[in-house]
């Protein structure tokens, strides 16, 4: 990948920045191949952002940049993994907004974005909160304009390239689009986020 740096973080570790996120996503995909196949030198944490990927607790980190450096990134596979299934019923209150900025009718809204494997690029603002991709660019949304002051837990959202799921209630700018009845955090569980980087999604519609 012609466009990743790597720039050191501390005595311990490495922050390598991607030229897109989907750069990003593939950089992490072969980090977990590797680490699982045993060939990666040993590092305490590997933590995707949307065009960044943090290593932390790396031995020499100078050394793992230059030996980075010459890998050869494959492509994002589809995956063998079997896609995590959310149920969701499409009645979000940004539901209309959502269908006029596509050109479609609200209820295409549902069918487009359940038809859609989506992957979990990064982790971040709440626990359990995942940025998942997979829609096209033209399904791109921006925030809204006033953020709500309080969003409920297992809203359905999207905003930019970006779909996620709020795992409990807070504030957000993100247009809603649908509820889903999973828990996306729960401490009781392990691991206790149902979403995690890297995991295949599907959202799968229930009857209103």
């Amino acid at each position: 990948m012609s466009d990743m740096r790597a720039l050191p973080v501390g005595d311990r570790a490495l922050l390598v920045e991607l030229g897109s996120g989907e750069e990003a996503e593939a950089l992490h995909a072969e980090l977990l191949r590797r680490r699982a196949e045993g060939t990666l030198p040993a590092v305490q944490e590997i933590v995707p952002a949307a065009r960044t990927v943090l290593l932390d607790g790396l031995d020499d980190p100078a050394r793992f940049a230059k030996w980075l450096a010459g890998w050869e990134i494959p492509p994002l596979a589809s995956g063998a993994r079997s896609a995590i299934e959310i149920p969701v019923r499409y009645d979000g209150p940004d539901l209309a907004a959502v269908a006029e900025l596509w050109g479609v009718r609200p209820d295409e809204v549902g069918r487009i974005h359940s038809s859609t494997v989506f992957r979990v690029a990064f982790c971040g603002f709440a626990p359990g909160f995942g940025y998942l991709t997979g829609l096209a660019e033209r399904y791109a949304v921006p925030r809204r304009a006033t953020p709500r002051t309080a969003v409920p837990a297992g809203a359905v959202a999207l905003a930019g390239a970006y779909t996620g799921v709020y795992p409990r209630s807070s504030p957000g700018g993100w247009q809603l689009i649908g509820s889903t009845r999973a828990v996306l955090w729960d401490h009781a569980r392990v691991p206790a986020a149902l979403l995690t980087p890297g995991a295949r999604v599907r959202f799968v519609p229930e009857e209103l």
